[in-house]
């Protein structure tokens, strides 16, 4: 079947209707079946595929996002015995470390420990006393004030022995000024913890 496209220039289109499409002519019927199958292949895509292929991606998507909360799960688990391990290792240095705060009961030996180190470096007591203690989440600092008269070298010999000491100080604000009598003031703030989950 042949179809002659400049047969449609004599066609008399007012003359075309619905209720006879039988006598159309070959070029005006085939112009129709393509409109209409074009016409069934769009609302076909767009009412059955298109959604379909939508569901598609987004299921691919959420595969890779599965299997890469997968790969980390599964790093996580085949290490599990190694971070347990270090767990307990962290368990036993937090636990010594622990040991060395003192305790509610052990604190105001602390200033005799202080007294006797800077003493026995040379050192003369201006002041020692305790200030306001400092509340944090876990635990509460315990400063102590202290002033010293001494030379650069006793300073230092004090300081290391604080460092000596079995229970963890730490000393902050240094401060050193001359006195008349070519000695000099070393002030310091000396800080202990208290670990509040102790009780």
């Amino acid at each position: 079947m042949s179809i002659d496209l400049k047969s449609l220039n004599d066609i008399d289109w007012n003359e075309l209707e619905l209720d006879n499409i039988g006598d159309w002519p070959v070029a005006v019927k085939a112009i129709v079946c393509v409109i209409a199958a074009a016409l069934v292949l769009f609302f076909s895509y767009k009412l059955l595929v298109a959604d379909e292929i939508t569901s598609y991606e987004q299921a691919q998507q959420k595969e890779s996002e599965l299997r890469s909360t997968y790969r980390t799960k599964y790093a996580v688990a085949s290490r599990l015995e190694i971070y347990k391990q270090q767990m307990q290792e962290m368990e036993e240095k937090f636990s010594q470390l622990l040991k060395k705060l003192p305790t509610s009961n052990e604190t105001p030996g602390l200033l005799d420990d202080l007294s006797y180190v800077g003493t026995t470096s040379g050192l003369t007591f201006v002041k020692i006393g305790w200030l306001p203690e400092i509340k944090k989440e876990f635990y509460t600092e315990l400063p102590i004030k202290i002033e010293v008269e001494g030379s650069y070298h006793e300073f230092g010999e004090f300081v290391g022995k604080v460092a000596q000491l079995p229970r963890i100080i730490s000393l902050h604000d240094f401060e050193i000024e001359a006195t008349g009598d070519d000695q000099l003031v070393f002030s310091v703030v000396a800080k202990t913890y208290r670990y509040e989950g102790a009780e």
